[in-house]
């Protein structure tokens, strides 16, 4: 078990964040007879996964819907199925983001070598009219 501080020093953010998680529904935690938050090894899993579906880009409603599969469905298989469902979905997104990206780097370049060509005909004129 541990602390609210002890988790968000684990994971580097603030009690805020640990505090919101849990009026999500996203973990929950049980409270010592001084009414401080801990947390099972159970929730601290749930939070790496959160954090892990936050750094992929997904949303939290996607998030919570994942990781509260598991509870739902023991084996696993709801979750794996959602997973990958999801996954999919962002993986797409991202390709499109990629692509957009190359697109945009290729006009960027294209653009500079041209503005580049401008100015040594600019450069030329000039060390020919002097």
């Amino acid at each position: 078990m541990k602390t609210i501080s002890e988790v968000a020093v684990e994971f580097d953010v603030s009690t805020r964040t640990i505090r919101y998680y849990e009026e999500l529904g996203l973990i929950h935690s049980t409270r010592t007879e001084g009414n401080r938050r801990i947390y099972a090894k159970k929730e601290c899993a749930k939070l790496k996964l959160i954090f892990r579906g936050k750094r992929f880009g997904f949303s939290l409603d996607e998030i919570k819907e994942m990781v509260l599969l598991f509870d739902r469905d023991r084996t696993g298989v709801a979750q794996l199925e959602r997973t990958i469902s999801y996954g999919d979905r962002r993986i797409k997104q991202i390709d499109a983001t990629i692509q957009e990206l190359n697109e945009m780097r290729e006009e960027l370049v294209s653009l500079r070598e041209s503005f580049a060509v401008k100015l040594e005909k600019i450069a030329e004129e000039r060390n020919y009219d002097e």
